[in-house]
């Protein structure tokens, strides 16, 4: 694929935009994530932005959840100079919210440590169903988090609707691949080894 990244992010909205799936895929999560997330540990979803899948709901099934903060001077991942690092934190509809460091609304406590997390959903404007590539916004956030190994244990797909899939994505360096996404159809799982 020989467009710039910042191109296919354009591309990749209208697509978005167009496909309307924020139902199907709540109910696709609302239909498999109960028996996938039995075994304990909080689901880690995403505040939603303008045409994305909207998750919150998930906390009347699985109980409470976990955002995404963006937050300076980390107590879990502190990086030198202070850099803001993404972080997770307990959520469940009610808790305090306050902007983080990109102004998205997140929660205020603690972190919590990949140990307390079973699964990751992350929002995308596109996936590369083969390379597990994710196309984001640009600020590298969930790589970086996912670069820690420790991170990079807790299982992570990312959601969009089914015409955001795009084969041949490009990929940088530091893009941490996906084990799958979640779409209208349901859970798809990369095939592994």
């Amino acid at each position: 694929m020989n467009d710039s990244k910042a191109v296919l992010r354009r591309r990749c909205r209208g697509l978005r935009s167009a496909a309307q799936e924020g139902k199907p895929i709540l109910a696709a999560a609302q239909r498999e994530l109960p028996a996938l997330l039995a075994g304990g540990g909080r689901l880690g979803i995403y505040w939603p932005l303008a045409g994305e899948a909207d998750l919150r709901p998930l906390a009347a099934v699985l109980g409470p959840l976990a955002l995404p903060a963006v937050a300076a001077g980390s107590r879990e991942r502190q990086e030198p100079g202070g850099a803001p690092q993404l972080e997770y934190r307990p959520w469940g509809p009610g808790a305090p919210l306050a902007p983080d460091h990109c102004g998205i609304p997140a929660p205020t406590g603690a972190p919590l440590k990949p140990s307390e997390l079973a699964l990751l959903l992350v929002p995308a404007l596109a996936f590369d169903p083969h390379s597990g590539i994710r196309l984001g916004y640009g600020g590298g956030w969930y790589d970086r988090l996912r670069a820690d190994p420790a991170w990079r244990a807790v299982p992570a797909l990312v959601v969009l609707p089914t015409a955001c899939l795009l084969p041949g994505l490009p990929r940088d360096p530091w893009d941490v691949p996906f084990q799958g996404w979640l779409d209208g159809a349901g859970l798809h799982w990369l095939a592994t080894g």
